[in-house]
């Protein structure tokens, strides 16, 4: 069981001790697409769902999941974050959310960004699934992180600095 954090020595469920690590700023971004009809994205451009404004709801929606992680994701730390945003890009047949979360801690916010993203994501689906029931969410992923002793990366398709083994690159800083 070397090598997993959150497996203690027997094999069981444990949360890692961050006691003893450092406070540093710590950010990370992550992006979910979710894809529809051209129709579907005409209405949320247009603003012109019944149920409100989707992407206001969405990008409520990802910040109070952010916030609430720990509560979602066993294991995780309760954590007070200092920034969260939940952004989105039109393409031509959906929307790429992207969402940062940044604290000064002793532990990252990966999770929280990615939770941002996937229930953003999960928010579209559920307003507009009236119209479009074909809606697909995927390509839900960590793009970035920044502090901590990994330092910065950045996921290899946004490439900076030195490729990694990991498929991830590490930024020159």
């Amino acid at each position: 069981m070397s090598g997993l954090t959150h497996v203690n020595k027997n094999g069981e469920a444990n949360m890692v001790d961050v006691s003893n690590k450092d406070s540093t700023t710590r950010i990370a971004k992550a992006r979910a697409q979710i894809s529809m009809k051209a129709s579907t994205l005409q209405k949320i451009k247009d603003n012109d769902f019944k149920k409100g404004d989707v992407l206001a709801v969405a990008r409520i929606a990802g910040i109070m999941a952010a916030k609430q992680t720990h509560h979602l994701i066993p294991m995780c730390h309760s954590l007070n974050l200092s920034k969260v945003s939940v952004d989105f890009e039109f393409i031509k047949d959906g929307i790429i959310i992207n969402t940062l979360t940044k604290l000064n801690a002793q532990t990252g916010v990966e999770m929280e960004a990615l939770t941002a993203a996937s229930i953003a994501a999960l928010t579209i689906y559920d307003m507009c699934k009236a119209v479009d029931r074909f809606m697909k969410i995927g390509e839900i992923q960590l793009i970035e992180k920044q502090g901590g002793k990994s330092g910065h990366w950045i996921r290899d398709t946004y490439p900076v600095g030195k490729q990694q083994s990991s498929g991830m690159v590490l930024e020159d800083v």
